[in-house]
């Protein structure tokens, strides 16, 4: 993608897309739920190559019902500077959400993860344009949703 353009995401019915991308969110969620403890054991539990997995897994995440109970939970990886999670607060604040649940682990290595549940009932943006500018905020690495 260009620098500078925005991020364009897709609803799309999972019987339409391509096996690999249906394996591929398969293979995130056996090593998110720990019953894969390797990528090369989630992989080849599902049937494709580790190198298939590493060249979609940032491109395929599965889609949660983000208007049942109107909660969204992201996952975000931060800078570990002065002020960046004070901004992604503001982003959310900006937006209409409410924040439910903020847990920050010690930043190591310069980066800090942020998991933030949010309601999104009142918002006036959507949840993707939220996203879009948590990935604008300077010294947010990576922003995710994680479930809604």
């Amino acid at each position: 993608m260009a620098a500078g353009q925005a991020s364009k995401y897709f609803l799309v019915e999972a019987d339409m897309l391509p096996e690999i991308f249906v394996k591929v969110a398969k293979a995130k969620e056996l090593l998110e739920t720990g019953e894969a403890q390797t990528v090369a054991e989630a992989a080849g539990a599902v049937g494709i190559s580790r190198s298939a997995f590493y060249k979609y897994k940032d491109a395929v995440t599965p889609f949660q019902d983000l208007k049942r109970g109107g909660i969204i939970t992201f996952h975000i990886t931060l800078r570990d500077k002065m002020g960046v999670l004070s901004s992604v607060l503001a982003v959310f604040a900006n937006s209409g959400a409410n924040i439910l649940t903020i847990n920050q682990s010690i930043p190591i290595n310069g980066t800090a993860l942020v998991t933030i549940s949010a309601e999104t009932t009142g918002m006036a943006i959507t949840g993707e344009a939220l996203l879009d500018n948590l990935h604008k905020t300077g010294g947010v690495k990576k922003a995710e949703v994680l479930a809604g």
